[in-house]
């Protein structure tokens, strides 16, 4: 007889209703984890958006509505009295409550309504409704304390090639250092200047400058507007400036024909001159009694013809030009009268000698005290030779030289002074003839003057 018995492998493992078998148990624990972590993920990506006015802001979506409410309220901070509620538009809240509502949105009134609008739902919008002002911004972070002491170094240069540096500490009772009142920093380079005073018990130090608003700048090439004034003029070459009328009894055509000497050149001209060679230029010109020409090739009437003489600097000393042997020396103020009346002596009109004087006041005024002369017409005549097409023909050229002179220097003219000046015969010295005053006749008056330095 053949028997039958249950031989399975898994007969003796415990498989009653009473207990749970063991892989069953295995398996159990797996299934349980794995559906923990599904409820945590699907619990990190339930966001909740806030919006208020034309604000929003992302958060964790709460589990119940009085966290909402309390998220809500803490990012508005609105009043106490301030009227609040929570709104919910149809299209974020889950489908069992928007089929049931009829209006844009579902208001959240409190645990129930907030549990039926999130429930099935990822993520919410909640519009905040209310008549509080829109939530305040981050608070700006605390300023930095107050700077109440530095260190602080000068290197200064005494004269050239001596320095000296200074290092002190710069302190402040109360006032910040660093910032100013309404926050602006003080840094950067500045440009300026430092006075520091020694007089007795006085001993202080003050700095008065501008910050430079681009780094392209560098200090060691910049330079006080005061020095780059004196560069200016120092650079500027010595330059004669120089005047011609003519004088005629009746109209008349003629040629002004300028030549410089090989150390001379020309400058400026008005009207513009025609140039005839390297050192040469010629004006065509229609004389009218009263002082008026015509230049025909500028289409231009005036009174004088302008031109600018311009000496090689290297024959220019000031000692040389004007000296004790051939010059005055006096003070500005009594300078101009006494000019005046030399010009007057050497037959200018009150017009004439009012307008060169006016003209180089500028010039004048420069200086504390001026030493002069008036070159004889054949030194004229050797740097700048005039010819006129006219015959007969009277010139007088009146070319002044001046230099300033400091108090030291004007102790050299000693025995040269105004009261010097005063005895001189200037008409001797410049050519002057009774002719030069003649109506009757073509007369040819210049004035130049030219300042050495």
């Amino acid at each position: 007889m053949l028997s039958l018995h249950n031989r399975s492998t898994s007969a003796s493992l415990n498989g009653g209703s009473g207990g749970v078998g063991f892989w069953g148990k295995i398996r159990g624990g797996k299934n349980k984890e794995a559906e923990v972590r599904e409820k945590q993920a699907l619990a990190r990506q339930r966001l909740l958006t806030l919006a208020f006015d034309d604000m929003e802001t992302v958060r964790m979506l709460p589990n119940t509505f009085a966290e909402l409410e309390a998220v809500a309220r803490d990012w508005t901070k609105p009043p106490p009295d301030a009227m609040f509620s929570l709104r919910v538009p149809v299209e974020f809240a889950s489908l069992n409550a928007a089929r049931f509502v009829a209006g844009p949105y579902i208001y959240l009134t409190g645990e129930d309504s907030f549990q039926i609008a999130i429930m099935g739902v990822h993520g919410l919008r909640v519009e905040i409704v209310s008549d509080a002002p829109p939530p305040p911004d981050e608070p700006p972070p605390p300023p930095p304390p107050p700077v109440l002491e530095m260190p602080a170094t000068f290197n200064l240069e005494l004269v050239p090639g001596q320095h000296v540096a200074l290092d002190t500490t710069v302190s402040s009772d109360e006032l910040d250092m660093a910032r100013m009142e309404d926050g602006t920093t003080v840094d950067g380079m500045f440009w300026g200047k430092l006075d520091i005073v020694h007089q007795g018990d006085t001993h202080k130090m003050e700095f008065t400058g501008t910050r430079l608003q681009s780094e392209q700048y560098n200090p060691e090439s910049m330079f006080d507007s005061r020095v780059v004034a004196k560069l200016a003029v120092a650079t500027k070459p010595t330059t004669a400036r120089c005047q011609l009328s003519l004088l005629t009894p009746d109209v008349q055509y003629c040629d002004v024909v300028l030549t410089f000497s090989p150390l001379w050149k020309l400058g400026i001209t008005w009207p513009p001159a025609e140039k005839l060679a390297d050192n040469k230029v010629k004006y065509f010109l229609r004389a009218h009694p009263g002082g008026a020409m015509e230049h025909f090739e500028s289409e231009m009437v005036s009174t004088a013809l302008y031109y600018e003489a311009i000496p090689d600097p290297t024959m220019l000393e000031p000692s040389d030009y004007i000296a004790p042997r051939n010059g005055f020396a006096m003070s500005f103020r009594d300078f101009i009268p006494h000019l005046m009346n030399v010009l007057d002596q050497l037959g200018m009109s009150m017009y004439a000698r009012t307008n060169f004087i006016n003209n180089n006041m500028a010039a004048f005024s420069q200086h504390k005290n001026i030493a002069y002369r008036f070159l004889a017409p054949a030194k004229i005549a050797a740097a700048i030779d005039i010819a006129v097409t006219s015959d007969p023909c009277i010139f007088l050229r009146l070319f002044l030289i001046f230099r300033g002179l400091n108090d030291d220097d004007v102790g050299i003219f000693a025995g040269a002074g105004e009261k010097e000046a005063n005895t001189v015969n200037w008409r001797e010295i410049v050519g002057w003839s009774e002719e030069s005053k003649d109506p009757t006749m073509f007369r040819v008056l210049e004035t130049s003057i030219l300042e050495v330095t």
